[in-house]
């Protein structure tokens, strides 16, 4: 998602409500595809993690390699460590080969046409990209796409219209020409449009009314950025439904990351998801950038489980953690965000590209006790764990990350145990009682400057347990009742496992 100005037209409440049903009742037309890719049998894998295949400003080329072939080459050791799903980029042509794909141009353009300066993607080519899935697909990794819907940017010319008396002179006309009407034949004018975000200062220019009222205190609005589509009417509910289709059968993809959804009409989104996503078994998760929970689990509501959605105070729980730096009360991790309010539609995550990037609306990452808030989403009972590449690679997390998604697949089972009883602010306390094939786990975080070690009564009893991290040597032993004294060393984290 990126940032935006506001604009100021609304529509009524029965006028939505009325263009809501239009969009609802959408179907989706069949187009014609290139060679075709198969999916991955399952779009979630028991206890899976999925990782985001990509960072705000990944270089259009490393040591020779676009992104897509420096992800084809990563499949083998992803898989090894435990990754079971990859969230790639947008991979359709942007304004040019810097736009990292939410700048959209073209959506039936993979890397295909000589369009805007570029026959690739600034991630590659079409062929280097289904390439890229299957080596994925070869060793078991789901691929989700990253579905941008909101709006389209750097029209192919300018159209001059009169609306309501006033004259606009405007680059909404997106018609394509090398691409020359292939896989699709609808273009885009200015009456598929609401309004539209252009120089010379960035200003809205709207001859439409926006598809929805702003709601959740005015946080969740219609136009975002570039040429605002018009999901009110069902013709580009058509198109866009056929272009997903589309997408799903070139790539073979198990899932979809939808972008800004918050922004578009929701009427839209949950018929885009039932014809497109349906019964297929494949996954969806959505960014609704909602930082209040009871915002979110409206939003929940409104789609009707159709799709998971990232937990976005959870993030922000942990950045309170990072920004406390030892003063934050570790108490508040306790049946913390979505993810324990509704734990089967929750994506739990630590950073992500927006938060990560500096001078972006989002900029929020989390800087200190990354470790212990990624050790929280990997052991728990609730949500579907996304760890950011920029994390594992970059910022040299990877075999911490590593240890954890382990022992999430050996050890995360059984039921859960917050303990709410520990009265310390520095110390925070959660076990995995395992089952019949796992051993369990407790884990202990310590955001203190010293090392802590708290008496509690564990689900094992009589047992040895030694920190599977290595963050911790040495072992504990708990009594006939499961008690025992757990230790974490300073701003450290700790998985004692039974031996």
């Amino acid at each position: 998602m990126l940032p935006t100005l506001r604009g100021t037209a609304r529509l009524t409440a029965a006028a939505a409500l009325l263009l809501a049903g239009c969009a609802k009742d959408a179907t989706a037309p069949t187009a014609p595809v290139p060679a075709s890719l198969s999916t991955a049998s399952d779009a979630t894998a028991v206890n899976g993690v999925m990782m985001q295949a990509f960072y705000w400003d990944v270089p259009q080329t490393t040591s020779g390699q676009t992104w897509w072939q420096v992800l084809g080459g990563k499949a083998t050791e992803l898989s090894a460590a435990g990754i079971t799903a990859l969230w790639l980029p947008p991979a359709y042509k942007g304004s040019g080969v810097n736009d990292v794909g939410y700048g959209v141009y073209d959506r039936y353009d993979l890397g295909e046409f000589n369009q805007k300066g570029t026959v690739a993607t600034h991630y590659g080519t079409l062929g280097q990209l289904q390439s890229c899935i299957t080596a994925l697909h070869g060793k078991g990794i789901q691929v989700y796409e990253d579905m941008v819907m909101n709006h389209l940017t750097s029209a192919d010319a300018q159209e001059q219209f009169n609306v309501g008396g006033t004259n606009y002179n405007v680059y909404t006309s997106f018609t394509y020409p090398a691409r020359a009407n292939k896989y699709s034949n609808y273009q885009w004018h200015y009456y598929n449009f609401n309004g539209t975000q252009q120089a010379p200062n960035n200003g809205w220019y709207q001859w439409n009314a926006w598809d929805f009222q702003p709601y959740a205190n005015g946080d969740a609005y219609d136009n975002l950025l570039g040429s605002e589509i018009r999901y009110a009417d069902v013709n580009q509910v058509n198109e866009t439904i056929k272009w997903g289709n589309w997408m799903t059968t070139t790539l073979g993809l198990d899932g979809y990351r939808l972008d800004a959804t918050k922004h578009m009409l929701t009427s839209f989104v949950n018929s885009w998801l039932d014809n497109v996503k349906g019964t297929s078994g494949r996954f969806a998760v959505s960014e609704a950038w909602f930082r209040n929970l009871s915002d979110l689990n409206n939003y929940a509501s409104a789609t009707g489980g159709r799709t998971s959605l990232f937990d976005v105070p959870l993030h922000y729980t942990f950045q309170s953690m990072s920004s406390g730096n030892g003063a934050w009360d570790m108490r508040g991790l306790q049946f913390a965000g979505f993810t324990e309010a509704n734990g089967p539609l929750s994506v739990s995550f630590v950073d992500n590209h927006d938060t990560d990037q500096t001078g972006g609306a989002l900029y929020s990452p989390v800087v200190n006790f990354k470790q212990l808030a990624y050790a929280y989403i990997l052991t728990r009972e609730k949500g579907y764990p996304c760890v950011f590449y920029k994390d594992y690679y970059n910022y040299g997390l990877g075999a911490q990350l590593k240890t954890l998604i382990s022992i999430r697949k050996a050890n995360a089972y059984g039921a859960a145990y917050e303990y709410t009883s520990v009265d310390d602010a520095d110390y925070y306390a959660y076990s995995r009682a395992g089952d019949s094939s796992h051993k369990g786990l407790m884990l202990i975080l310590n955001d203190g400057s010293g090392t802590r070690t708290k008496g509690i009564t564990s689900p094992f009893k009589n047992a040895t347990l030694t920190d599977k991290t290595g963050n911790y040597s040495g072992s504990i032993t708990t009594d006939a009742n499961g008690y025992g004294n757990f230790p974490v060393q300073a701003r450290s984290w700790s998985v004692w496992v039974p031996n």
